[in-house]
């Protein structure tokens, strides 16, 4: 399997695939320019879980639970599950947060950006400009001696079952008759969270969807910040087959509908689209990945990863609660605020972990 994803044509054809799961996810009832959303569905997760009271927001996705554990289970059978941990884990706690809050300002994560690129929304490559440039910032900083290390090896391996665990076992909970008034469930049409492909299909191509992101090691932050530092473009090859993949479907389609306006889901506030996914860039710089990547170092055994995944489920809960999200009409003032707060705590905490090198 390793020289599957050693080589160029390998990487890029694992992207291919990786869309395709998409597509087929759109196509069994996700909704179709969020098809495979990492901030969409962690804030749908948070609502079912009843930490946020948005009713058209509220369901389990399976898609969370397969990729941890799709990432967890190559990674056990390739020996590379190590469960480690670093010395700011409510640093990247807080670094999971905000990139929440400032992705649900633009409404998706770098995966869902791309997604949108590919129907032909404009906000998006507005966004992707404002992505790029906060990674780069963020290589700067890199560059000038930043580190947040979180290569300590723990004592027993326990740590790195807990978030695989509690999500496999919270989407049993979720799905079980005996159950549903414990959580919270947007009903069929209401809204994204409605809008749902079958929860068995969701999670077995959720797993495939993990395993082939670990062995690719698909980062849309990490791919770009590679391309700075040592110009390798190896791990873009993935971005770009995933690309091609939706690119292709859309179009054969007819879902492609290159304009700002008229967007599902989207609106077409480019200040706030580039401010926000800049924010992202920079937070995901500083965290070692973006949230897809996130969660795949989480079924990697990586603890500080767990708190970066847990501190986007509650940021996710506080945007919601204090109408900080976006929505097709625009954003809100409290959200250009918060927006604008956490980009401050982002930067501080790049500051507070820079050592200029000599």
């Amino acid at each position: 399997m390793n020289k599957v994803f050693d080589n160029k044509l390998g990487l890029f054809v694992s992207g291919l695939v990786l869309g395709l799961i998409a597509v087929v996810l759109a196509m069994g009832g996700n909704p179709g320019n969020m098809a495979f959303c990492i901030a969409c569905f962690i804030r749908d997760i948070a609502g079912g879980l009843k930490l946020h009271q948005a009713g058209v927001v509220q369901y389990f996705r399976p898609e969370i639970a397969g990729l941890v554990v799709g990432s967890f289970l190559i990674a056990v059978a390739s020996k590379e599950f190590k469960v480690t941990s670093g010395e700011n884990p409510l640093q990247k706690f807080i670094l999971g947060a905000c990139t929440m809050i400032m992705a649900l300002v633009f409404l998706g994560c770098p995966l869902r950006m791309v997604i949108r690129m590919s129907g032909g929304d404009l906000n998006a490559y507005v966004a992707f400009v404002g992505f790029v440039v906060g990674i780069i910032c963020g290589a700067q900083f890199l560059k000038n001696g930043y580190e947040m290390t979180d290569s300590k090896k723990e004592k027993n391996s326990f740590s790195g079952y807990i978030l695989p665990v509690l999500l496999v076992v919270g989407l049993i909970l979720y799905n079980l008759p005996q159950t549903t008034e414990l959580f919270a469930h947007t009903a069929a049409g209401e809204g994204p969270g409605g809008a749902h492909a079958a929860v068995a299909t969701a999670f077995v191509l959720a797993i495939v969807f993990g395993i082939i992101a670990q062995r690719a090691r698909t980062c849309f932050a990490g791919s770009i910040r590679n391309l700075i530092f040592t110009k390798d473009a190896g791990l873009i090859l993935p971005i770009a087959g995933l690309f091609v993949a939706l690119l292709v479907y859309n179009v054969v389609v007819g879902k492609f509908n290159p304009s700002f306006d008229g967007q599902p889901v989207a609106h077409s506030e480019h200040m706030w689209n580039f401010i926000s996914m800049f924010g992202v860039g920079l937070a995901a710089t500083f965290a070692g990945g973006c949230p897809l990547r996130q969660l795949i170092l989480s079924g990697e055994g990586k603890v500080d990863s767990v708190m970066n995944v847990f501190g986007m489920l509650i940021g996710a809960a506080f945007a919601h609660n204090f109408g900080l999200a976006s929505s097709a009409k625009g954003t809100t003032p409290n959200g250009q605020i918060m927006c604008i707060v956490c980009l401050l705590i982002v930067i501080s905490i790049g500051v507070a972990n820079s050592k200029k090198k000599a």
